[in-house]
């Protein structure tokens, strides 16, 4: 009986030496563990990147059509104008319908304050929007707000986000007009 024993104990330690030194499904292993984080890696910097675009894309556009406000020109665009030419310079990557734009003059530079545009609760962006370009020398500011739709979504790592899960772009501008 012992003699028995001792060939099972020495089968199992041969198979536990063949498995030890088996390595043809050692890297599937490998990438089967690794892989889902290197791709959620991949994809969360490109998900950066591309809202980093966006982000840059929007802030040109507003200082782009800010100049048009600024000389005199957006007087006879209308509102309707004026978003069709922030629009233009977006590069067809934004819903333009959904952009929050205002311009609007204030009375001082000191009067600029930043103030949330979102209701917290529902992540609708709040107050109306509204297009005066002031007269001559007025200060203004414009500022255009987009609320832009995440791609990929990993749990714990989507900091930043609206309640409905958007991340919300701004671009603002504060300037004098020019005498015109």
């Amino acid at each position: 009986m012992l003699t028995r024993i001792g060939k099972y104990l020495k089968a199992i330690d041969r198979l536990r030496r063949r498995f030890g030194m088996a390595t043809s499904g050692a890297t599937a292993v490998e990438f089967a563990i690794l892989g889902p984080i290197f791709f959620a890696l991949i994809g969360a910097t490109m998900e950066t990147a591309v809202v980093y675009f966006a982000g840059q894309a929007l802030d040109s556009a507003v200082q782009d059509t800010s100049r048009i406000v600024r000389t005199g020109q957006a007087q006879p665009l209308g509102a309707d104008g004026f978003r069709s030419e922030v629009c233009d310079r977006l590069y067809g990557i934004f819903d333009c319908d959904e952009i929050h734009l205002t311009v609007t003059p204030i009375s001082d530079f000191s009067d600029y304050s930043a103030e949330n545009p979102m209701d917290p609760n529902t992540g609708d962006l709040s107050g109306p929007e509204t297009y005066d370009v002031g007269a001559g020398s007025s200060v203004m500011k414009i500022e255009a707000y987009y609320k832009w739709p995440t791609i990929l979504n990993i749990p714990g790592l989507m900091v930043g986000l609206t309640p409905d899960g958007k991340r919300l772009l701004s671009a603002v501008r504060v300037f004098r007009n020019e005498p015109f």
